[in-house]
């Protein structure tokens, strides 16, 4: 069994670490820029087709081969940090999104486009899980829970982030195809220089090259909960996949927006409005908070729908803010209900199953809504997909009133 220790105040080798707050929020700040740079091509994809000429289908590869390369990492390397610490695992992982922002940086075609997200995707599903384990390794001990709230809140703030500054960039800053791949490019070379400092939380354990082996490891306590809270998982992340996709591409297509900046924010807004939802929802329950959250999703996604289908750009930013508020409760929901289950040594196994449910969620349908892009047409494709997310929600939320009144009744 994996042993988490006591953070200590040296390293093995004697450098000096981080105390334990300082080294929570630095782990956070990885999260968020990892995300923000998985985030930061989705107001670029118009500008790259144009630039390199390549069809929406060659578009919805390059967004699959992320998703695939990210889910292989995600399943062999999601539980090593349980057995070889999570340190090595975190530095290795940042030491490779560097090199992806690097094959962004000298991109001058499709294959360069395709060997990056390839990278980046190994690169981001080694990290995730050790990133989660962390969190929850370094958060407070008054129960406050802060490392469930920060494993939810710093993703999405990552998300909005990284389209927001991209889209900026793009729009008012020189090389706009360069310039933020050469930001991101320095700052994981940074950060991993910066994991030296970070102190280690797992012992050493035998079995690292056994936990290599493909596996999505739920703790039995965990599994019943996982299965409830896996409608929740594909409803918000499925949504999110059709916004970083294809949210760039509706808002010029549908509604005529063609400044790269107002498309980052639109895009950011729904990632942002995610985060504030989880900060505001945070002192609820897991079930009422997922309930809560599946509800604004549904709301959201009829807002997407009805936008679409009048062609009404405020509607469709409403519902970005609407569904994006509801992706954040829901998901913080759904987490917390899943770490209080798990102990410190099925952390990083049970957040990287997590994650392989939600990239699933988050890609598949994306895929799917790609190839019939060229026979549908992107307006009624979208309608279509929004569709799947609101019936996925409904499920997601009868499922947290369910829990809420079995644990009302166990309370009574």
């Amino acid at each position: 069994m994996t042993t988490v220790l006591e953070t200590s105040q040296s390293t093995p080798t004697g450098t000096r670490t981080l105390p334990r707050a300082a080294a929570f929020w630095l782990v956070a700040a990885t999260t968020a820029g990892l995300l923000a740079a998985s985030s930061a091509p989705s107001p670029l994809y118009p500008v790259l087709q144009r630039e390199f000429g390549f069809s929406s289908l060659t578009l919805t590869a390059i967004f699959a081969v992320y998703v695939l390369a990210l889910l292989i990492s995600l399943l062999t390397v999601g539980r090593l940090s349980d057995f070889v610490g999570r340190r090595p695992v975190l530095a290795g992982a940042l030491v490779v999104e560097a090199a992806s922002m690097a094959l962004f940086l000298g991109a001058d075609g499709v294959g360069w486009l395709v060997a990056a997200r390839v990278v980046q995707g190994l690169a981001t599903g080694a990290a995730v899980g050790v990133l989660g384990a962390y969190l929850l390794d370094l958060q407070p001990g008054d129960g406050s829970r802060l490392g469930s709230l920060v494993n939810s809140v710093a993703p999405t703030s990552g998300l909005g982030l990284g389209a927001i500054v991209t889209g900026l960039l793009v729009q008012y800053a020189p090389h706009p195809t360069r310039l933020v791949f050469a930001i991101l490019t320095g700052l994981f070379v940074l950060l991993a220089l910066l994991v030296a400092a970070l102190p280690e939380t797992v012992r050493r354990e035998p079995g690292a090259l056994a936990a290599l082996r493909p596996k999505v490891a739920v703790p039995p306590r965990a599994r019943r909960a996982f299965a409830a809270a896996v409608p929740t998982m594909v409803s918000t992340w499925a949504l999110g996949g059709l916004m970083l996709s294809v949210g760039g591409s509706l808002l010029g297509a549908v509604f005529g927006v063609t400044d790269h900046a107002a498309v980052g924010l639109v895009i950011g807004l729904f990632a942002a409005s995610g985060a504030a939802a989880a900060l505001a929802t945070r002192d609820l329950q897991p079930a009422p908070m997922t309930r809560l959250g599946t509800v604004a999703l549904v709301a959201g996604v009829a807002l997407f729908i009805v936008a679409l289908a009048v062609t009404s750009l405020t509607v469709f930013v409403v519902a970005a803010l609407v569904a994006g508020a509801g992706f954040g409760s829901a998901f913080l929901g759904a987490l917390r209900s899943l770490t209080q289950l798990a102990e410190p040594h099925e952390r990083a196994a049970l957040l990287s199953a997590v994650y392989v449910v939600s990239y699933i969620a988050f890609s598949v349908p994306a895929v799917v809504a790609g190839l019939l892009i060229t026979h549908e047409g992107l307006r009624d494709t979208s309608l279509g997909y929004g569709a799947f997310v609101a019936v996925t929600a409904l499920i997601a939320a009868y499922l947290a009133r369910q829990t809420t009144i079995q644990e009302s009744t166990a309370v009574d």
